[in-house]
Parts: C-alpha cells; structure tokens; sequence
C-alpha cells in the first residue's frame, strides 16, 4: 500500500518527494498565511463602496504557495498541506476559546472585545474550512490535470486558470458562510464582497506571476527527486 510519504516517487515524472527541506518549509509558510489572513478577516473593511476583509492583505498569498506545492508536488502533496493548515487553524481556535473563559486578571479591561472578536474567529474558521478546502482543492487539481496536457510548457496557464476556478470556489463558499462575521447584511453588500474578492485573488496571482515562476523553477532546480515531464 502507498502512504502520503511515498508520494511522488523518482518513477512518477513531473512531481517530486515530499522529504526534501523544501516542502515542510513551504507547508509552515501556507499555514501561517492561513492563520494570519483569517484572524485579519475578523474585521470588515470598506473602500468607499467597496467590501471586502482584512484577510485581503496577505490571502492571496496562500495560492501562490499552493500553486508551488501543486506544480512540484503534486495534488496529493498539496491537500497535506492544506489539510495541516486548517489542523492548525482549528488548534489555534481552541486556544483563543481557552483563553477566553479563563478567568480574567482585574486589571485586564477587554474580556467582552476579545470574546467578540474570537467569535467571529470561529466562524470564519468554519468559513474558511469550506472555502478553503473547496478552492484550493478546485486549485491543485486543476495545476495538476492542465500539467498532464501541458508538461513543463505553459506554465502561466496553469497558474491563472487554476486561481480562477479556485479562487470563484473558495470565495463564493467562503462569503455565504463568514458573511455576517464580518458584518455583510445586504445582497448587494454579499454580491459586491463576493465579486471585489474573486477579482482581486486572481489579479494579485497575476501579478504574482514573476514571483511564482522564480520560486517553482528554484524548487524544481533545488529538487533533487523531481523529474520533469518530457
């Protein structure tokens, strides 16, 4: 029987192991990306007319990684990870929940302001168990089924089109869940959230594209056991 530690062996062209330095290091950064953009997400923000959270700073950030993982590693490789990061998400829930019904010191002045804002943490970690595992499930899957086509060629194909169909996955499931966390009570607010969201995660993977070629081709020279498709 194959375990999760035999993924990607020399013999499978395209992928690389996981027990390189590599891969728990890129692991440790997409969780705490994970962790950080949905504490930032508790809080709503508003550009005029336009909704969204404060997970936009660093979120997208997550799919570049997860695109890195997919490209490399392949689909397997890339839902441990995600699968870790929301372990840990769900752990540091846990504490944040501890930490509010331990019994506070009379000189702490915000027990009723950390208990809201740690509500809203919770829901947004089952928003963003949803979300996250539907888009960047949708994500990995598709970098790896457009790479079967594609081989080494086009690589910015298989970035972009994997982020559109990830990030519309993830948002939309994501908004319909943390939406009254973050104070979106109106459709249009929802529609607007929902749309500025699934925009601005793939024109930052755009963006990005520089920055995702240079960390996948140091991974794949670096990689002692990865093996290029032909």
């Amino acid at each position: 029987m194959t375990s999760d530690v035999d993924i990607a062996q020399p013999d499978a062209p395209g992928f690389a192991r996981v027990g390189s330095v590599y891969y728990p290091v890129l692991v440790a950064v997409f969780t705490a990306l994970v962790i950080i953009s949905n504490i930032a997400a508790t809080k709503g923000v508003a550009f005029g007319p336009i909704i969204t959270d404060g997970g936009f700073i660093v979120f997208p950030l997550t799919y570049v990684i997860g695109d890195v993982l997919a490209e490399v590693y392949g689909f397997r490789a890339a839902r441990r990870a995600i699968l870790v990061g929301f372990a840990m998400n769900g752990l540091a829930a846990l504490a944040f929940w501890v930490t509010v019904y331990l019994p506070a010191a009379d000189f702490y002045p915000n027990q009723e302001h950390l208990a809201n804002v740690v509500g809203a943490y919770t829901q947004l970690i089952i928003a963003g168990l949803a979300g996250f595992l539907v888009g960047q499930t949708i994500n990995a899957w598709a970098v790896v089924k457009i790479k079967e086509r594609t081989r080494e060629k086009h690589l910015w194909a298989r970035l972009i089109g994997s982020t559109f169909a990830g990030q519309l996955g993830d948002t939309l499931v994501f908004g319909v869940i943390a939406a009254g966390a973050i104070g979106i009570s109106t459709f249009g607010d929802f529609a607007t959230y929902v749309a500025l969201g699934w925009f601005y995660k793939t024109a930052v993977e755009v963006v990005m594209l520089p920055v995702t070629y240079r960390v996948i081709g140091y991974v794949k020279q670096h990689e002692p056991t990865y093996a290029p498709l032909a």
